[in-house]
């Protein structure tokens, strides 16, 4: 005769401390998304705001106090925007600087990081140093030598000095994508090598293609870099054609009539526009390309 087995009950106390222990993870995770959610509140609601003011009736921006939600949604701020400023000719300028910077840069960091994480030479580790040291020095102290430079080579007043730098490896940019390379295995440049592939081949037909996420990363930072730079044109542009949108949307709050604060909050929204949009394309490639730069040293 089969003999039958009968499922034991669990003790109360298992229970009760099963259900205590379900209890409390309930509650952190109920926690940290609400840390989350009230500091991505905290951190939305400057741009919440421009929007808000961007539709605000003329003279009700500096009302006291402040409205954060119109009486009166004014759509017509934002074409008012182009009749004041040339703001598409300046949306261009920005559009070609930040493209340019950001080919540069990626050109150039990619070829040097490959250097460093692949190539073997005397004195590498001690090279590699001395490019991060240059991240230490901060912006203000190479200012002035930087104009001086470019003023003697009578290339003030162009996009020269805004772009150039991008062509001679960022040192940022070079450290990310070095870090990046190594985690690619070794093995792969072995393998191209005895199919006798020389190391620029193996750079522009394996490392590059395996390195996606790095590239998106660099690129996303690079161009809200150039996109949002304010000094640089400031230092070196002179003539107002050549203003890029930073400079141009500073340059509303004195062109006739330009400080009222809807006209400067609709130019602004629409400054932040396509790093908004830039950055949610490549979300996935950032967070990647982040996540996998520090795995091996």
């Amino acid at each position: 005769m089969a003999a039958t087995t009968q499922s034991q009950p669990r003790p109360i106390y298992q229970t009760r401390h099963s259900l205590q222990r379900t209890a409390r993870d309930t509650v952190g995770i109920v926690l940290v998304y609400a840390l989350l959610i009230g500091f991505s509140v905290l951190f939305i609601l400057p741009l919440l705001w421009t929007v808000s003011s961007s539709v605000k009736p003329i003279g009700s921006g500096m009302k006291f106090p402040p409205e954060f939600f119109p009486s009166q949604i004014v759509l017509d701020n934002y074409p008012q925007v182009f009749r004041m400023i040339p703001f598409a000719r300046y949306f261009a300028n920005s559009a070609f600087v930040s493209t340019l910077a950001v080919a540069g840069e990626l050109l150039s960091a990619s070829l040097v990081a490959f250097a460093f994480a692949r190539l073997r030479f005397p004195g590498r580790n001690m090279l590699f140093l001395v490019l991060l040291s240059t991240m230490m020095l901060p912006g203000v102290v190479t200012m002035i030598p930087q104009f001086v430079i470019w003023r003697v080579l009578g290339l003030t007043n162009t996009y020269a000095p805004l772009t150039a730098g991008a062509f001679f490896g960022p040192a940022f940019s070079v450290f990310l994508l070095r870090q990046f390379f190594l985690t690619i295995n070794l093995e792969l440049d072995e393998a191209a090598k005895v199919d006798g592939a020389n190391e620029f081949r193996i750079y522009w037909q394996i490392i590059l293609p395996l390195a996606k996420p790095a590239l998106a990363t660099i690129g996303i930072f690079s161009f809200m870099g150039s996109w949002n730079d304010f000094m640089g044109p400031l230092i070196y542009l002179s003539d107002t054609d050549l203003y890029t949108l930073a400079l141009g949307v500073n340059y509303l709050r004195s062109f006739r009539g330009g400080g009222e604060l809807s006209y400067q909050m609709a130019a602004a929204t629409m400054f932040v526009v396509p790093c908004i949009v830039l950055y949610f394309i490549a979300q996935r490639y950032i967070i990647q390309g982040i996540v996998t730069t520090g795995l091996k040293g």
